[in-house]
């Protein structure tokens, strides 16, 4: 978005100049008169707004230095200097003007989450579609965004859809969505029109947070400004004791005018702000919302990473990995009931059972009644029944359950996993197991931390301890602290803040009071009234860890800058003010000179805005890394079916064993090895540019030609199986083959994945 000259303040800009040019004319025409009574009434106007801006400063009780710019008008004006004077105004209109259009450039990311406010909704009512205001839509109606308008509450998409999400996440092209996935408030339909089912109301959107979020961050004075105030506090006295000195010493007013005129420190009033802005706004572009320069500032300084496992190493996006259901009731009519159900919630539970239900292809109807318990579950009808879908104890009403209920309960506890239960008209028919996968940037963005220069990392969670040793282990995080209560966290991080900077990274609301206790919270997502989003400095918008690097990363560069601006800035006004002071330096050309000062640090300080140069252009674009991540999604029932067939052929006879590992193999040699040839041949000489060095996926490519030699040899036995069927120990040597190459995949799959991740364009470098 350009920010021209009629996107901000021009002030007394053009009187200034107006009067300016007006009276070099009149004295170019010989009316000298005349041009120094323009010259003068350009002057007193301004000086008039100086005047009115101290007073307001003053009541405010913050310091200024507009009162060195006032005498120095004052001055000008009283020595006869007129024209000087009119310089003069002209230089301090000119840095307000340029101070207005860097903070417009500076917040325009800021301006562009707000951009995007959405209006109204399409609702379907009695058979028709109508146009409806937003605080009347509820969760469970179904909405229509058409194209180019907004989505208007966060819910479920019923279909495909095209999102141009890039006021909310940083990235330029669209996005396509599948039905299932749940879509945010503010992003912008950039496809056909598409239905979706609402799960909040308008002021538990995602937009309603990021708006509060964003009004939050404009209203803090960084410690950047307050540091100014207290600057000029020493710097009018002394600036008057040196033009003073000046005067007596030379005898000669017109020095002390010039000390006057260079001594502006506007290499500090404007240059840090203007960093520090910029760098809060550069962030926003990346999908991370710094609540002020304040907090930037902190966060540019932090030592010591805390962070919750759940929703923040780990993806808080629950995954469906087992379905058990009651004698008569299939599993696929066990998810598709619960799946309708849920499309009204925006749990991410809820959000794990719709997708599964999409990705298997079920058709879901449309709930109606839909009420929901707060971290218990929800309950709605589903055509003619009455169904809830939640914890045992909501949904199954505290009692212990069938047998084949207890036994995934039982299971899902020794695993770490969650467990929801299904009841139709009152009857349970389901149980639905689901795991929380590490997220895919976790690690390596824990790696750059490290080297970002966070010296300590540690894990703070309410999980059971062996649960978080494991994660940690996997990670590499080796202080882990478990089995806490929100008290507990609050006392590590108040315990930590003696010895650094102290970063908290959480996304609960038990998170809420860690996040503020820190000197620095961080909060995962921007849901509406979500408590750790409001208790936190700094929100990611986009779901994923690796944007702190970028925060991280930018706040440093921004700090950097800032007080690389200030520090040269001030050093030439100050050797300008000694240079007044002995007569070299009259002060029109001190004026002129000052200008050029700022305008100098100014633009250094706006470098913020722009990406690090360091950063490689080269990288693996959006489109082809969700390309590549949805190949591998398309292997994964595959490499199920393997690991099934593994399970099942002891216990089969021996014709079917045959029958169905021959069928294995003609997926296998018809889907994978296809697949991971293409990888090797046309894929890994791309990707090889992008990492750089000598033949960098060697390794990778070892792995493809152990998946090769696994499947010609499962092939080979498979063709020399006898027509009876394999015998008890050829039954073994095939079950060890099998587990292998599931589990050679999966470690494969998850090392692409993970490649995919680190070379995408939008994620942080090394």
């Amino acid at each position: 978005m350009h920010i021209g000259f009629r996107k901000f303040d021009l002030g007394l800009l053009p009187v200034a100049a107006g009067t300016l040019g007006a009276g070099l004319l009149l004295f170019a025409f010989g009316e000298a008169l005349a041009a120094r009574l323009a010259w003068a009434v350009g002057a007193l106007v301004v000086a008039g707004a100086l005047i009115v801006a101290i007073v307001r400063s003053l009541r405010r009780k913050e310091a200024g230095v507009d009162v060195l710019a006032l005498l120095a008008i004052g001055l000008a004006l009283a020595l006869g200097e007129f024209l000087a004077a009119a310089v003069l105004a002209l230089m301090i209109e000119s840095g307000r003007a340029i101070e207005n259009y860097a903070q417009a450039r500076s917040e325009r990311e800021m301006s562009a989450l707000l951009s995007r406010a959405p209006q109204s909704a399409n609702r379907f009512e009695d058979g028709e579609w109508r146009a409806v205001s937003l605080d009347v839509v509820s969760p469970g109606d179904r909405l229509l965004v058409r194209h180019g308008e907004v989505v208007p509450v966060d819910g479920a998409l019923l279909g495909q859809a095209t999102l141009d999400e890039s006021a909310l996440t940083g990235e330029s092209l669209p996005r396509q969505r599948l039905p299932g996935e749940t879509v945010r408030s503010s992003v912008l339909n950039a496809g056909t029109p598409f239905e979706m089912v609402a799960a909040t109301t308008a002021a538990d959107s995602t937009f309603a947070g990021i708006a509060r979020l964003v009004r939050t961050a404009r209203a803090e004075r960084p410690p950047a400004a307050r540091l100014a105030d207290r600057y000029a506090l020493w710097l009018v006295p002394v600036t008057l004791l040196v033009a003073g000195l000046a005067w007596l010493a030379s005898g000669e007013l017109a020095r002390a005018l010039a000390v006057l005129v260079v001594a502006t420190p506007c290499p500090l009033i404007l240059a840090v702000p203007v960093a520090i802005v910029s760098g809060v706004s550069r962030c926003a572009g990346r999908g991370v919302l710094v609540k002020g320069g304040g907090a930037l500032e902190r966060l540019s300084q932090a030592s010591i990473l805390f962070f919750d496992k759940t929703g923040t190493l780990t993806g808080g996006r629950a995954r469906l990995a087992a379905i058990e259901s009651a004698p008569g009731w299939p599993a696929p009519d066990v998810l598709r009931v619960a799946a309708s159900l849920s499309q009204a919630s925006g749990h991410v539970v809820a959000e794990a059972i719709t997708t599964a239900a999409r990705e298997r292809g079920l058709a879901l109807d449309l709930p109606s009644g839909v009420t929901e318990t707060a971290g218990a579950g929800i309950a709605g009808r589903v055509g003619e029944h009455v169904v809830a879908v939640g914890s045992p104890a909501f949904a199954g009403g505290g009692d212990a359950g069938p047998p084949w209920c207890q036994a995934m309960l039982q299971r899902a506890a020794f695993e770490g996993a969650s467990v929801s239960l299904v009841t139709v008209d009152g009857v349970l028919v389901g149980a639905l197991q689901f795991v929380d996968l590490i997220r895919m940037d976790t690690p390596r963005a824990l790696r750059l931390l490290r080297k970002a220069g966070i010296r300590r990392l540690a894990m703070l969670t309410g999980d059971r301890l062996d649960v978080a040793e494991t994660v940690g282990a996997m990670l590499g995080v080796t202080e882990v602290h478990a089995n806490l209560t929100p008290s507990q966290k609050l006392a590590a991080i108040e315990a930590a803040r003696h010895d650094g900077t102290v970063l908290m990274v959480g996304d609960g609301v038990n998170d809420a009071p860690a996040l503020a206790a820190a000197d620095v919270g961080v909060a995962m997502g921007a849901r509406g009234a979500a408590a750790s989003s409001e208790a936190a400095d700094v929100v990611l918008l986009v779901d994923r860890l690796d944007r702190l690097v970028d925060a991280v990363r930018i706040a440093r560069r921004s700090r950097r800058l800032a007080v690389q601006s200030a520090m040269a800035g001030m050093g030439l006004s100050f050797v300008a003010m000694a240079v007044a002071a002995f007569g070299y330096l009259p002060p029109l050309a001190g004026a002129m000179l000052q200008e050029v000062i700022d305008v100098l640090v100014i633009a250094n300080a706006l470098r913020a805005l722009r990406a690090d140069p360091s950063v490689p252009a080269e990288r693996l674009s959006t489109a082809d890394a969700e390309r590549l991540n949805q190949e591998h999604a398309a292997l994964a029932p595959l490499m199920e079916q393997i690991r099934s067939l593994a399970d099942r052929l002891p216990a089969m006879p021996g014709h079917a064993a045959g029958t169905e590992l021959r069928r294995l193999c003609a997926s296998l040699s018809g889907t994978l090895l296809p697949h991971e040839q293409h990888d090797d041949a046309q894929l890994y000489p791309q990707l090889a540019l992008l990492v750089g060095g000598e033949d960098p996926l060697a390794a990778m490519s070892a792995m493809h030609r152990e998946i090769f030699r696994v499947i010609r040899l499962l092939q080979r036995m498979a063709d020399d199986s006898p027509p009876d069927g394999p015998d008890a120990g050829r039954v073994r040597e095939y079950q060890r083959l099998l587990y292998g190459l599931e589990a050679v995949l999966r470690l494969h799959c998850a090392q692409e994945d993970e490649l995919f991740h680190a070379l995408r364009e939008d994620a942080p470098t090394e």
